[in-house]
């Protein structure tokens, strides 16, 4: 009897123990099939190794450098690609049908190794190339957004018109109160006097008379006269504020702002020469090429929007004629009229070597915040004034300075000073900016 018990109480703590077994082995199975499915494929993990490794030469629906990568993996075996990725080179080598026909459609252009990438890594890539987010229900918000707006707005316009017309309501019983009761006024035998002059003598006659006070008027006269047409006089040529349209635009908020190019960069003869230079189309081409549209911040409000930037880089292929295409120059040209912005007189001398490279000046100290302007204008006036007070101000930098080592040495001991003003290194000097 006893036993019977026992073997029972076995059987069931079997039992027990055979199902929580049989429920962790279900658990592990599913949770490993889970993880397994999840770290397949990382598209997360496969985006940002496609923008590090592959953004440069490859977009996913438009041909750059190489061919459109979406839906890549649809074309060939993955085998093959993990071989093509980690090395093209090897693969047209040995003869590949497949390696050879991409490398000669594609002007013989050689594809980077990326040997370090895994197979884990490159299946990563493929789901995000292979990625087709799902459509997002388009809710009908604008136009009750507009709708309300417009609501707004009405309704604030009818309470203005509404307070008019009170006022004119007004304005007009006070007129018909005012004529009936004169109306009243003179059946009642009631008489109104009329209004009399202040002065029997109207005031430009009395002006007249007084002769000094004539006198003081006209020197007055004379000497405002003169001093209004001496600053307007003094306005011409000097263009602070002046920002033309250009044929293309180009924003330098973008450029020099965003993407933090330098300005010698396109600029380059500064560096070198008397005049900074307008930089040619070939170097805007040294990115553009692999450029075609903008994906960066829209300013909705002034209408500075992706498809407005992308339509100016068309205009930069249509004029040094570059085909997106085929990737090739047609040799169909068209010169660009960029308007000049920075003009001084032909009397003047400005060497911009001289300032930049010598002097160690930052460009913004003359042309203001170009990071920020997405229109270039004048920021100075650039006036003589204005160039003469830089130079009594400005201390000229002579740490590691060779150009001003020796003349430093002796007119700081002529003026007992240890820094030297550009007045006081002889900046002021008329032959220095006049021919």
């Amino acid at each position: 009897m006893l036993e019977t018990i026992k073997n029972k109480h076995l059987n069931q703590l079997f039992k027990k123990l055979s199902v929580s077994r049989f429920l962790a082995l279900l658990f592990l199975v599913f949770s490993f099939s889970f993880n397994a499915y999840s770290q397949d494929v990382d598209i997360a993990k496969g985006k940002s190794l496609f923008n590090a490794n592959c953004a440069a030469c490859h977009k996913l629906n438009k041909n750059l450098i190489g061919p459109a990568l979406a839906g890549v993996s649809a074309k060939y075996e993955k085998e093959w690609l993990y071989s093509w990725i980690k090395n093209s080179s090897a693969m047209i080598k040995a003869g590949d049908e497949r390696a050879v026909a991409i490398w000669e459609e594609y002007n013989k252009a050689a594809m980077n190794a990326f040997p370090q990438l895994s197979d884990t890594d490159i299946d990563n890539i493929l789901a995000y190339t292979d990625y087709k987010p799902e459509p997002v229900a388009a809710v009908a918000t604008t136009a009750a957004t507009s709708q309300s707006q417009g609501s707004g707005s009405i309704s604030s316009d009818i309470i203005l018109i509404v307070l008019i017309f009170i006022l004119c309501v007004l304005l007009t019983m006070l007129f018909m109160v005012n004529k009936t009761l004169r109306a009243i006024a003179k059946k009642n035998g009631v008489e109104f006097e009329e209004t009399k002059p202040l002065l029997k003598v109207p005031l430009w006659k009395l002006f007249v008379r007084n002769q000094f006070l004539v006198f003081c008027s006209v020197v007055f006269f004379l000497l405002s006269s003169a001093y209004f047409a001496y600053g307007w006089m003094m306005q011409i040529g000097i263009d602070q504020g002046y920002m033309p349209v250009q044929p293309i635009h180009y924003s330098h908020k973008i450029h020099s702002g965003a993407n933090q190019i330098d300005c010698q960069y396109c600029h380059s003869s500064a560096r070198k020469s008397k005049h900074s230079g307008i930089p040619s189309l070939n170097v805007c081409m040294n990115c553009h090429e692999n450029i075609a549209e903008y994906n960066g911040e829209e300013d909705l409000e002034k209408g500075y929007t992706k498809d407005f930037y992308t339509n100016e880089i068309k205009k930069l292929y249509k004029a040094v004629g570059w085909d997106e295409q085929s990737r090739t120059y047609t040799g169909e040209t068209e010169p660009v009229k960029w308007v000049r912005i920075h003009n001084l007189p032909d009397f003047v001398y400005f060497n911009h070597s001289q300032h930049v490279n010598v002097a160690g000046i930052d460009c913004k100290e003359c042309h203001g915040p170009i990071e920020e302007m997405e229109i270039v204008y004048q920021h100075s006036s650039l006036t003589m004034g204005w160039c003469i007070n830089c130079h009594r101000e400005s201390d000229i930098k002579v740490k590691d300075n060779e150009y001003y080592t020796k003349i430093h040495k002796e007119l700081s001991k002529k003026y007992g000073v240890e820094k030297l003003t550009a007045a006081q290194m002889g900046g002021l000097e008329c032959g220095k900016c006049h021919y």
